[in-house]
């Protein structure tokens, strides 16, 4: 049987002679920026220098150990490179930045202030100085960015599986459940739905054969949550497996990750292995009489299959689609047994749980929705990455203290330009300006039309037009709708056809009208969360940007100069004649003397902007 404080007794040992750490980002962002060729470079220029650095912990080790972590968070500044114990942190590290690190941060414990964050000018020397992450609360991936995702030993001697071994070894299946009904989590995949139901639900269900599915099939545009815990965390969600198998009464599961998640794919299937090897996964665990064999499964990356009913078609080797309810997966799911289906980020939250009691994990987040919430932050803002915060926090909050304020179209802070941010995906809402103090949570963003979604937070400045985001996010849906209930498969391409019909000028008032009448329909008729929810961007958009609808199909207009269809293009008083439009236009549609104001031929232009940009005097406007 597995012993725990002896391994955890033996990686300590291993490492009294290491007295720093160099933690090189490996998340797929700092992977992409190339953290992977500067991880080599750390081994390599280290041997030229003479210090003493390892890459495994093992006994006789001394001086420093080099390693790679899953996503540190801060991905716009990558690749990141934290130094420990002194708690430095380097952004935008490449190859060159390696020997100088080594010879200043690593031999003579100085620091490299070109390397830093800077904050108006402020210096900040790691993540207890940088803003966006001292006003964040990390809990489910406060390891991620630390440890090595592929060292089950490490995971281990931080206290991993701990809550597992009493899970499986001191607790019935209903303490446990009762535990988490306690503690009120609810789901973190989209719905909400409290853990603790849906635990009991197949728990009580009697059948010698009950499964476990984590929903790891992340594909709402602008999310990178679930994957980001899968690669830098995988044994957090493991052990929330075998929790929750306990709870249920499964002795198998699948973790279900959409194939194109490569780095996450390749790290689950190593843990999964090793935690087999060791026996945290197999025949009975920890000496409970437990059994559960976990397997990871890679899905073809179709959005659907994140609705339970089309996921399990998915793993039994079918179409991904739904079906009507009920019966419920815990009832009759995976090959008609009773089946649990749990998002990552739920899972990962489990082991907090049984170790600290239902009573501190409600300390946090607000009276209906307990804990924390990790959002994948992207658009027009300062500092994109992943957070993680409080349910509760404010949007002010996330975007103006956390991510530093709203950008232009050059990437810099600009004030009184934020214009709207789309919450929970392709699902969810776009919100405004009025609702940047609105408490981040599940019920008060329903009220207002919107949801937490898996924790996609897209924020859009004053240049994006609100029509044509509605109509990008049903591009997506019709792409994505698996096509076999009436009102998603036509009344979703009949939307996406009206609003194609306003961008370009062509529809009347009772096309809005029509648009509305349909997106209600939809969303009441359809048979699954896809269709169900798809109409939320037009609605929500319908009721906080209707001025933007009526200004297309009234005035044919786009206000925001996007609508291509809509716009026109105009040379003002500020051309000089320098002539490089004129050179630059591929349509030729740009005429005029040189030191002479230019004209543009509006029936040549095609409107690809390549004149505005290349006009060093702002001299070409959009009418």
């Amino acid at each position: 049987m597995i012993d725990l404080d002896n391994i955890t007794r033996s990686v300590k040992k291993a490492g009294e002679n290491i007295t720093k750490r160099i933690v090189v980002c490996a998340g797929t962002g700092c992977v992409a920026g190339g953290s992977i060729k500067v991880f080599e470079s750390f081994i390599i220029v280290a041997k030229e220098l003479g210090i003493s650095v390892c890459v495994e912990l093992k006994g006789g080790n001394i001086g420093t150990l080099l390693s790679k972590s899953g996503c540190q968070g801060f991905c716009q500044k990558g690749p990141l490179v934290n130094i420990l114990p002194a708690e430095i942190l380097y952004i935008n590290v490449k190859v060159d930045d390696v020997k100088e690190i080594l010879e200043k941060s690593i031999k003579n414990n100085s620091l490299i202030d070109r390397l830093c964050y800077s904050d108006n000018g402020k210096v900040c020397k790691g993540q207890n100085e940088i803003p966006f992450y001292k006003k964040q609360h990390r809990v489910v991936i406060k390891q991620c960015g630390v440890m090595d995702p592929e060292n089950i030993e490490e995971y281990i001697s931080i206290g991993g599986y701990r809550a597992a071994e009493k899970a499986c070894a001191e607790m019935t299946d209903k303490e446990i459940c009762d535990v988490v009904l306690a503690a009120g989590l609810r789901g973190r995949g989209g719905g909400g739905f409290p853990v603790g139901k849906k635990w009991n639900l197949a728990r009580n269900q009697t059948a010698s054969k009950k499964y476990i599915i984590c929903n790891g099939d992340e594909g709402d545009p602008g999310a990178f949550m679930d994957r980001s815990v899968m690669e830098g965390n995988p044994h957090g969600i493991i052990e929330g497996l075998v929790i929750a198998a306990k709870a249920t009464g499964a002795d198998e599961g699948y973790v279900y990750v959409r194939t194109e998640y490569a780095l996450a794919v390749k790290r689950m299937k190593k843990a999964v292995k090793d935690a087999s090897d060791i026996k945290v996964l197999g025949k009975n665990i920890f000496g409970s009489g437990h059994n559960f064999t976990l397997h990871v499964m890679e899905g073809a990356g179709a959005f659907v299959c994140g609705e339970e009913i089309a996921l399990i078609a998915s793993v039994e080797g079918k179409r991904g689609m739904p079906l009507p309810k009920p019966p419920f997966p815990a009832q009759s799911g995976l090959w008609g047994k009773p089946t649990t289906i749990n998002n990552v980020e739920t899972l990962a939250t489990i082991p907090m749980i049984i170790n600290y009691g239902a009573d501190v994990f409600r300390e946090t987040g607000t009276v209906s929705s307990h804990g924390t919430k990790t959002f994948a932050l992207t658009g027009h803002v300062l500092n994109t990455g992943l957070i993680e915060v409080p349910l509760g926090s404010t949007l002010r909050q996330i975007i103006f203290d956390i991510s530093g304020g709203v950008t232009d179209g050059k990437g810099s802070v600009k004030d009184g330009n934020f214009k709207a941010v789309q919450i929970g995906g392709p699902s969810g809402g776009c919100l405004t300006e009025e609702h940047l103090d609105l408490s981040l949570d599940f019920d008060s963003l329903k009220k207002v039309g919107a949801m937490v979604g898996s924790g996609g937070l897209v924020v859009m400045n004053k240049s994006i037009c609100m029509v044509n985001i509605a109509k990008f996010f049903m591009q997506f849906t019709q792409n994505e709708s698996c096509g076999k209930c009436v009102l998603c498969r036509e009344g979703i391409k009949q939307m996406l056809l009206m609003l194609s019909d306003i961008t370009e000028g062509k529809a009347d008032e009772d096309t809005i009208s029509l648009l509305e009448e349909l997106a209600r329909a939809v969303q009441i008729g359809s048979l699954c969360g896809l269709g169900k929810t798809a109409p939320n961007p037009v609605l929500s958009t319908l009721k906080y940007f209707r001025n933007e609808y009526d200004a297309h199909v009234k005035e044919k207009r786009c206000p925001a100069g996007e609508c291509k269809s809509l716009i026109n293009y105009e040379i003002t008083d500020k051309c000089i004649g320098c002539t490089v439009c004129a050179v630059k236009c591929p349509a030729k549609a740009i005429s005029g003397e040189r030191r002479q104001k230019h004209k543009i031929a509006i029936v040549k232009c095609v409107k690809c902007d390549i004149c505005i940009k290349s006009c060093k005097f702002n001299a070409i406007e959009i009418v």
